[in-house]
């Protein structure tokens, strides 16, 4: 006998007469969901954040926010139900954040009155841990997702029977019962578990497995004045309000990361990538401005976003080094037909000195001794650590490091700084409009997401 009640509630009907084939290409049927779901599930967390913080402030969960989570965890479950997830229904899920009570699958969570401030700086995470173990069994990692990005599908032990019930009917036409009941019982914990995780109740899952498509639950859901339906344009509201949440969150972590970074200045005011060590067996490293700093060389304030440019080359052995600076032509022509080394972008000095590519050789000689070039617009030669200074200017420029006898084998250690005099003004607008994108993407998801009253006189 079943004892106690939960206040998630998850029911599923098996089609009478499942089509024999269908769940061979629910696959490619499901992209739209999966697109739809990859961004309401990207929102939900942010979503779950900020009903904590409420949680905490206040001891109610708001009900937009409530209603909000709620309607994702439908979706999926519909989707999920549909789907390798049970595979239980062959009827299309709508595309809805609504309860939608015709359709095979359903979920609801009882709207708590009042929940535990303490309990929801812990339950998500320590409490939940002992469910987190079954669920990642049982949803191969503890989620929903059927489509992901980098590993491929993997949908644990339940999608697992799906696929074995899916042939099965396949075969023999028939959905064994017995899957069918065990699989929903699986999903019904794990949606028990998202729902505790969420902060949508306070009630301690159970550790049962209540089989079978009908929920144990006695007790109807109450909704005191808060009827729902979800129009399309809703809908397309809070998709939109997502998308304004994804990026300003973005936003808001690419200028934290901006104004960190700013904050990150030496005594003379340079910001540094760290030190790189290169090496070549040619006779040259070549680094083209335009591929060095993020910025287009033909921008005419240039010299006013990066400031001035350092670089400093440290010799790693006895051999003295020449560094210069000058136009990216005139390096081209300097070292034309000999061996020598042009790292091209950013990842290049980051330690990814194999995708480094030669530069154009049309037949191979040695060079000749770079201080007596009179092609540099500036430059330092010597042993020990070069300091070169330089303010850049519209156009393209290239920095060459040589061994200063123009011999091959170059190895150095290198650090690019710049005073970057714009970096905390464009930090701050970038951090502002993402606070500003958050906000109203959290406005626009409340506004959205808000169920829909009845109006008087409306028995519908």
């Amino acid at each position: 006998m079943v004892t106690g009640t939960s206040p998630v509630r998850m029911t599923a009907r098996l089609d009478s007469e499942p089509s024999r084939w269908l769940w061979l290409v629910k696959w490619l049927l499901l992209v739209p969901h999966l697109v739809v779901l990859l961004f309401l599930w990207l929102a939900f967390p942010v979503v779950t954040f900020v009903a904590m913080v409420a949680i905490l402030c206040t001891g109610r969960y708001p009900r937009p926010l409530f209603d909000f989570n709620l309607g994702v965890l439908r979706w999926t479950w519909r989707v999920w139900c549909y789907g390798y997830g049970a595979l239980a229904t062959d009827r299309y899920p709508p595309f809805s954040l609504d309860a939608e009570p015709d359709y095979p699958a359903t979920l609801d969570v009882a709207y708590p009155e009042h929940l535990s401030r303490g309990l929801a700086l812990v339950k998500w995470w320590l409490l939940a841990i002992p469910h987190y173990l079954v669920v990642a069994f049982f949803a191969g990692g503890g989620g929903f997702v059927l489509w992901q990005w980098d590993n491929g599908w993997d949908g644990g032990l339940v999608t697992l029977l799906s696929v074995f019930a899916g042939v099965a009917l396949l075969f023999t036409g028939r959905y064994p019962r017995g899957i069918f009941d065990l699989v929903i019982g699986m999903n019904r914990w794990v949606l028990r578990v998202g729902a505790y995780a969420a902060l949508m109740t306070d009630e301690y899952p159970p550790f049962r497995l209540d089989l079978g498509g009908g929920d144990p639950a006695p007790e109807p859901v109450t909704r005191t004045a808060h009827p729902t339906g979800v129009s399309p344009a809703r809908t397309a509201g809070v998709v939109f309000g997502v998308l304004l949440l994804i990026i300003g969150a973005g936003g808001a972590a690419g200028g934290g990361g901006l104004l960190w970074l700013d904050g990150q200045r030496d005594t003379a005011g340079y910001v540094s990538i760290p030190a790189q060590r290169y090496d070549d067996g040619g006779y040259a490293l070549r680094f083209d401005a335009d591929d060095v700093a993020p910025v287009d060389r033909n921008w005419p304030w240039v010299g006013e976003f990066l400031g001035d440019v350092r670089v400093e080359i440290s010799t790693v052995d006895s051999s003295p080094l020449f560094a210069g600076v000058a136009d990216t032509a005139d390096v081209v022509r300097y070292l034309d037909g000999v061996p020598h080394r042009r790292f091209g972008d950013y990842r290049e000095h980051r330690g990814y000195r194999h995708m480094a590519v030669a530069g154009p050789m049309t037949a191979t000689r040695p060079p000749s001794t770079p201080a007596g070039m009179d092609i540099w617009v500036d430059s330092v030669s010597g042993t020990g650590t070069l300091t070169l200074d330089w303010t850049p200017q519209p156009g393209d420029w290239s920095l060459v490091i040589m061994n200063a006898a123009a011999r091959p084998e170059v190895r150095a250690d290198v650090t690019f700084a710049a005073t970057a005099p714009a970096l905390e003004p464009v930090a701050i607008t970038v951090l502002s409009t993402g606070v500003v994108l958050l906000f109203g993407g959290a406005l626009l998801v409340a506004f959205a997401a808000r169920p829909r009253r009845r109006e008087h006189g409306d028995l519908s």
